[in-house]
């Protein structure tokens, strides 16, 4: 299910009764896990998102995400644990137990087949049809893949342990496993396979068939290497993520606490969006915007700035801070209640000396284009107007050998329609700013209606009667590709408000993917601005087209991105006039 990447549709932090009922569904489906084990895997006051997915073929997936890693997957209303969750709770599900290459064609998406699996000295594990099983590899308990079993163990042994055995839905090193911090199995020894793992090794050396002789020391979930058991085969599934990830781990966790990180973390975002956010114009500016609109846009990718977590917990106090201890800005109570930023000392030498940190994952870097392995920076598509020859207007066309469909400049249509003109000598002896009507141009531009009044028309008027007749085109050229010419105006990209519930507003853009965007990467970027949550969703009518949506009237702030960031031109965006109404003056 998960062997090619998958598509998020949304990502929020579980509500409390929600948490409720996940951890009464778990203590139901796994009732092997103890009190004490769900509450370390749904605790109460840590932070456990909800992100909802569609993998690659179409199926609507949740999952449960913990400390950055999934935990468990929802489909069809039936939870199973990851092999996150595994490695740390190998009893949860019966395991199955298979060769270490078989696992190579597990996570490429091939189901587990019954003469692949190992048989221990304990016999096989007790399942029903249906239930969810794990399944490892000979020397180590540590699971695998999850899935489920397409037969009970009694068939199973009837039919002589032939056919499809478990039905694979997930697998270490797929694309739920890199959603999460890509972290190797541990090593956990597995006595009831120690004598079937000697018989693997002496039918290794007799046959030349099978792939790999070498035995190496499976990664634990440190990133280290263990030597407590061996686990061959393993190491070859390794990718290029993992060694990053492991380069990054050596380098050593950051020695100051979480509340001092959070600190440092909003001095940075702070004095940033003073240095590059802010300008003298908007000033007053109220504090609440600020951090809304301009510091939580200067917080580096894969971080969350939050005050309730760093020494001030207040927003109040920490610009307290900033005012009286540092001399950066001066805030003031315009309205009762109500506190806004009226000066900001922009010679201060902290604010002078302090050089924004270079951070490649922040969203105003760059937008990543169809989801690739490298990123790559968005350029605006040149679209042109085209024209194309009507049935109507072929007689016209026809001596310049432009037949039914034929796409044109404007430029080429005026080239051709003067030569036409000045080839059958139309143009007014009397008045050369008017071209005399023969019976072709009669037939090609001139209404019924018209037949018997115009008897000459004007060159610019010619011109446009003419355009008028033909079928819009548009042309666009990505930079690197081929041009793409499709029939009619191109769709601008639409912004629309609507009202959710009872005085709940959002916004909703579309028509993203006409100008090369990755809908995906926009609403990224805009719930990075906004501090608020989006959704992909599809368009009614249209099977490759999605339109995001995002909470609150943030009509504004996609104009922004839109216009500045992309550089998508004005014309081309529909719903411009939906920003919120600034307070003013009623007329």
């Amino acid at each position: 299910m998960f062997s090619k990447s998958f598509r998020v549709k949304s990502n929020t932090v579980i509500k409390g009764s929600d948490r409720r009922k996940l951890k009464a569904d778990l203590s139901t489906a796994f009732p092997s896990l103890s009190v004490e084990e769900l509450s370390e895997l749904v605790p109460n006051k840590e932070e456990l998102n909800v992100v909802k997915i569609y993998a690659h073929k179409g199926d609507a997936v949740t999952l449960y995400v913990l400390h950055k890693n999934p935990v468990f997957f929802e489909l069809e209303k039936c939870l199973y644990p990851t092999v996150y969750t595994l490695w740390h709770y190998p009893h949860v599900l019966p395991t199955f137990t298979t060769w270490p290459p078989v696992l190579q064609k597990l996570a490429g998406g091939a189901d587990l087949m019954l003469p692949g699996v190992v048989v221990p000295l304990s016999g096989l594990p007790e399942v029903k049809k249906g239930d969810c099983c794990a399944v490892k590899v000979v020397s180590n308990r540590a699971p695998m893949a999850v899935g489920t079993a397409t037969m009970s163990s009694a068939e199973m042994r009837s039919l002589g342990m032939k056919g499809r055995g478990v039905s694979v839905l997930h697998t270490y090193m797929d694309s739920l496993w890199a959603f999460g911090d890509k972290s190797g199995p541990p090593s956990i020894p597995d006595v009831d396979t120690e004598g079937v793992e000697a018989m693997y090794g002496e039918e290794e050396e007799d046959d030349e068939a099978t792939e790999g002789g070498e035995e190496e020391p499976c990664p634990n979930s440190d990133g280290d290497k263990a030597t407590d058991a061996p686990c061959p085969g393993i190491q070859e599934l390794s990718l290029a993520d993992r060694e990053e990830g492991e380069h990054g781990k050596e380098e050593g966790e950051d020695p100051r606490s979480p509340q001092e990180q959070m600190d440092a973390l909003l001095l940075q975002c702070f004095l940033q969006a003073l240095k590059s956010k802010v300008k003298k114009s908007e000033l007053p500016l109220l504090t609440s915007s600020f951090l809304r609109i301009h510091m939580f846009s200067c917080c580096p990718s894969g971080k969350q700035l939050d005050i309730k977590k760093s020494s001030y917990k207040k927003l109040s106090k920490f610009l307290q801070c900033m005012q009286q201890q540092h001399s950066l800005v001066r805030v003031k109570e315009l309205s009762k209640g109500v506190e806004s930023i009226v000066e900001v000392d922009w010679k201060n030498p902290e604010l002078r000396s302090f050089r924004t940190p270079k951070d490649p994952g922040i969203e105003e870097a760059s937008v990543e284009v169809g989801g690739a392995e490298g990123e790559k920076p968005y350029h605006p598509p040149e679209i042109t107007t085209l024209y194309s020859v009507s049935s109507r207007l072929e007689p016209l066309f026809q001596d310049a050998k432009k037949r039914k469909g034929t796409v044109l400049q404007p430029s080429e249509v005026r080239a051709i329609i003067t030569d036409y003109v000045k080839r059958n000598e139309l143009v007014d002896e009397n008045n050369k700013n008017y071209v005399i009507i023969n019976p072709i141009l009669c037939d090609c531009l001139l209404e019924k209606s018209e037949y018997q009044e115009v008897e000459a028309l004007k060159w610019d008027d010619l011109f446009s009667r003419t355009l008028y007749k033909m079928q819009h085109c548009h042309q666009l050229v990505f930079p690197g590709q081929p041009p793409i010419v499709k029939k009619g105006h191109i769709e601008p990209i639409d912004i629309s408000v609507a009202s959710r519930g009872s005085n709940k507003k959002v916004t909703m853009i579309k028509n993203l993917e006409v100008y090369g965007l990755d809908p995906m990467a926009v609403s990224v970027a805009l719930q990075h601005r906004v501090q608020a949550s989006s959704a992909l969703n599809p368009v009614p009518g249209s099977k490759d087209r999605v339109l995001v949506q995002i909470q609150g009237n943030q009509v504004q702030q996609v104009c922004k991105l839109l216009l500045d960031k992309y550089q998508i031109p004005g014309k081309y965006i529909q719903g411009l006039d939906n920003k919120v109404p600034k307070p003013g003056r009623k007329k």
